[in-house]
């Protein structure tokens, strides 16, 4: 495993954006290099939303180039909110732990800890992380977490490097052991038991209830099983 290549500049608009500029101009960045920002002006998250920028906070992006053999692309969300979970995982007492809730969002009791944007750029996927070291944001549709309400936050260098180095072995885990591997270890940590009431809030606007049923082994989606007996496959929404 080679060692991550951080750059941390003081502001820009998005990491991912900085990112995907490079991809598109041809200057490839490597696969283990990070661009790492102390203040952002136009992040966003899934489905358009816009992360907050919290001074002390992580928000940086890495690139994955995809090979042959490789899983679904899609599933390196799962690959990253394990990653995740490992670096929160060392700060934290031994009592707490986090949690994970699909599609690769990490908890910190009942509050939303990071987020995770995955983009397709240029045959690469960019990888965006954002994480509430020192403090959360104020949102009216969920609540929220940071690592500076349980134990002393990080200092910005030293997440970085540790984030990066737990991706780079959950990235390694993904290609060698495959799929199945990461979704046991995706359960093994995450809030869903089989059996327990979920409702997505789907891509449409709708509300779709049932109970959690497992995932999709060939591409890590949701399995939801409905009142009538009958499963519905979930492949993006968000669990509320």
């Amino acid at each position: 495993m080679s060692q991550a290549n951080i750059t941390i500049v003081q502001q820009t608009g998005s990491t991912n954006a900085d990112l995907a500029a490079a991809l598109r101009s041809l200057s490839l960045p490597a696969e283990g290099d990070w661009l790492v920002a102390r203040r952002q002006s136009a992040g966003k998250g899934r489905q358009g939303r816009e992360w907050f920028d919290g001074s002390g906070n992580f928000m940086g992006s890495s690139v994955v180039q995809l090979r042959s053999g490789d899983p679904p692309p899609q599933t390196l969300g799962l690959v990253v909110a394990l990653a995740v979970y490992d670096a929160v995982q060392a700060l934290l007492p031994e009592a707490t732990k986090p949690r994970l809730k699909w599609p690769n969002d990490v908890l910190l009791g009942e509050g939303k800890l990071s987020g995770i944007l995955l983009e397709m750029v240029a045959g690469c996927v960019i990888v965006g992380i954002g994480v509430n070291l020192k403090q959360a944001p104020d949102l009216p549709d969920r609540k929220t977490a940071a690592i500076a309400d349980i134990a002393p936050p990080p200092r910005l260098e030293d997440f970085a490097s540790t984030l990066a180095n737990a991706f780079a072995a959950r990235l390694e885990e993904w290609r060698s052991s495959g799929l199945q591997t990461v979704l046991a270890q995706f359960e093994q940590r995450s809030i869903h038991t089989i059996g327990s009431a979920v409702t997505v809030h789907d891509t449409d606007g709708s509300h779709i209830s049932g109970t959690f049923a497992g995932f999709e082994p060939g591409d890590g989606a949701l399995r939801l099983r409905l009142a009538d007996g009958s499963e519905r496959v979930i492949r993006a929404g968000d669990i509320i």
